[in-house]
């Protein structure tokens, strides 16, 4: 019987030492599903900002300015409630910025940012990490 008793005992001790280790592997996987979750949709939101801003560049000189754009945005930053504003540039066709007004041949590129902080004590000493992506479309006039 005494013996028994003890038995109970250390399989309390060893459940008590196992489990902070496995909650805290379980909760770096969580947190490593919703980084790749993050960055997965701020390279969507690149993606479809740059082709709905290539079918409807806009005005001269305010690219990206149209409805159609701002409709796009709106629902990425549903998806993703951190999601930054882009930057939209008028490439040429050898990747180099251009300043003028966009026609059709050229390129639009989008560049969008989301900062991403992870929740697990270990992960959380490396702090807020910026996800970036960029998407590159023709522009279809």
């Amino acid at each position: 019987m005494r013996r028994r008793q003890r038995s109970r005992g250390q399989a309390l001790v060893e459940f008590a030492l196992a489990l902070p280790i496995f909650l805290i592997l379980m909760m770096a996987v969580f947190d490593m599903g919703r980084a790749i979750y993050m960055y997965n949709g701020v390279a969507e939101a690149a993606r479809e900002l740059a082709r709905v801003t290539s079918v409807y560049p806009g005005t001269p000189g305010a690219l990206g300015s149209t409805p159609q754009t701002a409709a796009v945005l709106a629902v990425q930053k549903g998806l993703i409630p951190s999601l930054g504003n882009p930057t939209f540039t008028c490439v040429d066709i050898d990747g180099s910025s251009f300043a003028g007004t966009c026609v059709a041949g050229m390129q639009v590129k989008v560049v969008i940012l989301a900062p991403y902080s992870p929740v697990t004590p270990g992960l959380s000493l490396i702090g807020t990490v910026s996800l970036k992506s960029s998407s590159t479309f023709s522009i279809q006039q």
